[in-house]
């Protein structure tokens, strides 16, 4: 039986931009009641003044703090009586200039590990209590980066990659209860996070289309990868691949991983491109 959305209350972290915006506009169109969570109170602000005000809740939240997360889930529950979903959604990558292990900061490094895994473990932490009492979902924010090389995108890719392991091993874990725990894998997605790699940063640029096919380098809109959340948590998926050109690469991850990494090693025209941006990178510190 579909899992209905109407009436159910959903924490999104990182609501104010991009996928949580789209999904947020997607979500109170089926009728659910929002808890719209950015790192500013404007930003959410402006979100949640497209929507009922009945049916919404904007708070500040920095998902690094364990306290504030705890304390938002406590307030939504305040003002809702209960919470259905958390779609731990909030993420970041690179400010400026990518990067590669050897050449990057050590603390931005740090701060995107921060925010993309331990504060995707916060929320989920923060939220299961009501999840479990309700029998709810929680969606996590991963990527395709969970399967594809994360070359000068380490950090974003390592924590991609864990917090898809830390959602699977929870689906396991909530087995018999009536609760679920689903993976969220968008490929490209015209959002603030891609725009370094598409056009923003030209070493970038073309490190990427040395590294992936053309069909795969598409960007897609948020609101594609909105339709498909719904779907996903309506029929309580494990795995939401968006778009679905990319299943098949994870399906095969074994292989794929194996050739794309031999492949790599050898594309000296890519190892140069990399040299480039070491030193860019050495140039602006």
């Amino acid at each position: 039986m579909a899992y209905d959305l109407q009436g159910k209350v959903v924490l999104i972290t990182g609501a104010a931009g991009g996928i949580g915006a789209a999904a947020a506009r997607e979500l109170h169109a089926c009728g659910a009641r929002l808890v719209l969570t950015d790192v500013t109170q404007a930003s959410v602000d402006r979100l949640a003044a497209e929507f009922d005000a009945e049916r919404t809740l904007a708070l500040a939240l920095d998902v690094t703090d364990a306290a504030a997360t705890r304390a938002v889930v406590q307030r939504a529950v305040d003002r809702f009586g209960r919470l259905d979903i958390a779609f731990a959604n909030a993420g970041i990558s690179w400010h400026d200039v990518p990067a590669t292990v050897y050449s990057c900061d050590e603390q931005e490094f740090e701060r995107i590990v921060e925010v993309d895994l331990f504060g995707v473990w916060r929320t989920i932490k923060a939220a299961l209590p009501e999840i479990v009492r309700n029998r709810g979902q929680v969606l996590v924010t991963a990527s395709v980066y969970a399967f594809v090389n994360g070359m000068v995108n380490a950090p974003y890719a390592a924590s991609k990659a864990a917090v898809e392991m830390l959602a699977r091993s929870l689906r396991a874990e909530l087995g018999g209860t009536g609760s679920t725990a689903s993976v969220l894998y968008p490929g490209w997605v015209a959002t603030a996070i891609a725009k370094v790699g598409f056009g923003g940063n030209a070493l970038a640029t073309k490190l990427i289309e040395k590294g992936f096919p053309a069909p795969l380098r598409r960007p897609i809109q948020p609101e594609d990868v909105a339709r498909a959340v719904i779907k996903g948590l309506r029929d309580r998926q494990p795995r939401i691949v968006v778009p679905f050109r990319w299943a098949p690469f994870s399906w095969t991850r074994g292989i794929f991983n194996i050739a794309t990494d031999w492949h790599l090693g050898r594309q000296h025209e890519m190892h140069k491109l990399m040299r480039e941006l070491e030193r860019a990178r050495d140039r602006q510190s």
